[in-house]
């Protein structure tokens, strides 16, 4: 379980480049995630370290009040099934979720309301979870 808050924000498209200038203080940031296509730019970032009035600054559209799950890694590429297992008890659950994967890993963002029932259905499903 990563130990902060996250946003999940979209920052609007520059007609001029077809793309937001990035911050900054991102790359300080002690987990971030950017993700850009045509159509949009989307940032997760961790609540408590973005700088007060950059929401009004940006433009950004915002979803406070996330939590990760991160799977232990580093997942070797040929492995199947991981992300789908957690999701689909989390489904049935009714537990919405936001995924994430790097080159080692995966993340399971949910909400912040969510997460004491997703820890007790990923725990009932044989899931080990480290707080």
């Amino acid at each position: 379980m990563l130990p902060f808050s996250l946003v999940v924000c979209q920052l609007p498209l520059d007609e001029s480049d077809q793309g937001s200038a990035l911050p900054g203080w991102l790359l300080n940031l002690p987990f971030y995630s950017v993700t850009r296509t045509a159509e949009e730019l989307s940032l997760v970032l961790p609540e408590e370290h973005i700088p007060p009035g950059w929401f009004e600054e940006s433009g950004c559209r915002v979803q406070l009040g996330w939590r990760a799950i991160q799977v232990s890694g580093p997942l070797d590429f040929s492995l199947v099934g991981i992300l789908s297992g957690i999701s689909t008890v989390l489904a049935q659950a009714r537990v919405s979720i936001f995924a994430l994967s790097t080159y080692n890993t995966d993340y399971i963002l949910l909400r912040a309301t969510d997460l004491p029932r997703a820890v007790e259905v990923l725990k009932a499903a044989g899931h080990t979870l480290n707080q």
